[in-house]
């Protein structure tokens, strides 16, 4: 009888790190669905995907072939805020679901991000041009029009006229010093998001909800996503090491704050860290390696 090769199923992780592992071919999407298998690594993602492809369908037919942007994009707000009735959890903005694909499309509703990653999905299959910006203090959506471009707030539906735009940056500008002489230009903070800005943004929210609530198994599931997409990113490792620590993980813990220490000479924590990192090593759990 002939024999054939083993192979290992892939890791939630491994997969997400072949999603995201280059620029010009970045998954998006998909990498946004993965997330979902740190909870339930049996998630199918395809499955989720086709059911965006179904939504897109079926804003396909209501759109004229002749249609043209505006009247697109009208049809889509009316598609997905009204018929569909996505819009933001309100009632539980912090609960980590609102991340998740999957429980996005089921429940429609979510946060910023995650709804305008849809959003942009179903507006690119109807034949829009959106792209995301990474606006301080909330996700929105850009779409390109022949007269211009229009914002819109993928948590209430809304357009954002640039004097609402300015309202919402002035916190922002006044935490940042960036009034009077130094003040800048809205366009500035409408560029499009590059993807993996995007899921930066993504995993950096479920950071701080686990780190909010001490929850330090899916905390460092999700920093070993973020060590991942930005392996340069050194307080992400610091982070992890701190999380693995608290885990009881002390290799792992002495690992990544040995690799921040090395490459941040000049951090402000770096003699807290390096406190920390000698209290793992004197903790007697034997030697690290």
């Amino acid at each position: 009888m002939p024999t054939f090769p083993q192979f290992q199923a892939q890791t939630p992780l491994e997969y997400f790190a072949l999603l995201v592992a280059d620029d010009d071919n970045f998954s998006l999407l998909e990498a946004a669905v993965s997330l979902g298998q740190d909870d339930n690594p049996a998630l199918d993602t395809q499955s989720v995907l086709h059911q965006i492809d179904t939504l897109a369908a079926r804003l396909k037919v209501r759109v004229p072939a002749d249609a043209g942007p505006r009247q697109r994009l009208r049809v889509l707000n009316q598609f997905f805020f009204n018929e569909l009735g996505f819009s933001g959890n309100v009632n539980n903005y912090y609960d980590p679901a609102n991340s998740m694909l999957a429980s996005v499309i089921e429940t429609r509703r979510g946060i910023p991000i995650t709804l305008a990653l849809l959003y942009i999905e179903l507006a690119t299959q109807a034949g829009l041009r959106a792209r995301g910006v990474s606006f301080p203090g909330h996700f929105l959506v850009k779409v390109k029009l022949s007269e211009g471009e229009v914002v819109i707030d993928p948590f209430t539906g809304q357009s954002l006229s640039r004097e609402r735009l300015d309202e919402l940056l002035q916190p922002y500008r006044r935490r940042q010093g960036l009034t009077g002489d130094l003040d800048v230009p809205l366009s500035l903070f409408l560029q499009a998001a590059p993807p993996r800005d995007v899921m930066a943004r993504m995993l950096r929210n479920l950071k701080e909800i686990y780190r909010t609530s001490a929850d330090w198994p899916r905390l460092v599931a999700v920093l070993n996503r973020l060590v991942v997409l930005l392996p340069q990113a050194w307080d992400e490792r610091r982070d992890r090491g701190l999380a693995q620590a608290e885990l009881g993980a002390v290799d792992a813990a002495a690992l990544d704050l040995g690799a921040y220490l090395a490459h941040c000479a000049d951090a402000p924590d770096r003699d807290a860290i390096g406190q920390r990192l000698m209290a793992l090593r004197d903790s007697g759990h034997g030697p690290l390696h």
